[in-house]
């Protein structure tokens, strides 16, 4: 059975094409979200309340592996997509293979850009393209702790 979330980039553009003629607020985000953990469902949350739909772009396993290593994802992008289509605050996922998601965002153009509170206001990508359309960059607050690379660093560690 398809996925009903889970959508290439070309079919979430007609989707999104739809939601802007239905008067919908478009809120989109991003990652690599290789090992959820509470601090991106709290970030999908935030998110979520800041418009109607909620749009997650995944880094493709080669992008992951570029920015953070060999080894990583941790899943590959087929679970990711699965995993966080199963978020209740999360209405589309969708993939990008370039390391930032600035082709993607310039193509959707989002009402509401969300990140972390980890990323600084001049470092968020897609910034220019939101604002230049009217639309707006919100950083949610960063839960700190709540790190993947520390989270998968801890269970190499083992116990203390």
């Amino acid at each position: 059975m398809r996925n009903l979330k889970i959508l290439a980039p070309g079919d979430l553009l007609k989707v999104r094409a739809r939601l802007r003629r239905e008067g919908k607020a478009v809120v989109f985000t991003n990652g690599c979200f290789d090992l959820i953990h509470g601090g991106h469902i709290g970030l999908f949350h935030r998110a979520k309340k800041r418009g109607d739909v909620l749009i997650v772009a995944l880094n493709s396993d080669a992008s992951v592996r570029r920015l953070k290593g060999p080894g990583r994802p941790v899943f590959p992008l087929r679970e990711r997509l699965e995993i966080l289509s199963a978020v209740a605050d999360v209405d589309y996922v969708t993939w990008f293979t370039e390391d930032t998601p600035r082709k993607i965002i310039a193509a959707l153009v989002p009402d509401v850009l969300v990140k972390g509170g980890d990323w600084g206001a001049g470092e968020i990508v897609g910034r220019a393209e939101v604002e230049a359309s009217g639309g707006k960059v919100v950083r949610v607050p960063y839960l700190k702790g709540h790190s993947s690379t520390n989270i998968i660093d801890k269970i190499l560690r083992g116990p203390t």
